[in-house]
């Protein structure tokens, strides 16, 4: 019987990559090992999360003001997954639906905390 194919197959030769360094690579290789074989020295060599600065909020709104905006934003989202679940299939419907029960639920708890601040003490 005539075989096609070689066994294994020809490929072409892995090019050479100047950035891939063995030290880098060493590095690399021993983050993986330590996820899998000793997963409590990667707590020791994860960086701090910087915050990110591309949006930030103007430290001298109130927090009333945020909260609106925020029951309003989560409004938005609502109506939109509830538009977008009339034009997509079944199992994207159903998906669509419980964000949208989700972000419903939000919004009425941003709702009870402004209604709380409301009132008079």
């Amino acid at each position: 019987m005539f075989k096609p194919t070689p066994n294994p197959p020809d490929t072409d030769p892995i090019p050479y990559d100047p950035t891939l360094e063995p030290q880098k690579i060493k590095e690399a290789t021993d983050r993986a090992i330590n996820f899998y074989l000793n997963p409590g020295s990667l707590k020791l060599s994860i960086p701090s999360r910087k915050t990110s600065k591309i949006f930030l909020i103007d430290p001298a709104v109130d927090e009333e003001t945020l909260l609106l905006e925020a029951c309003e934003s989560l409004a938005a989202a609502s109506d939109m997954a509830r538009d977008m679940s009339d034009v997509v299939d079944n199992s994207q419907r159903r998906t669509l639906l419980m964000l949208h029960q989700v972000i419903m639920l939000s919004e009425l708890m941003v709702n009870r905390v402004l209604d709380g601040r409301r009132l008079p003490h």
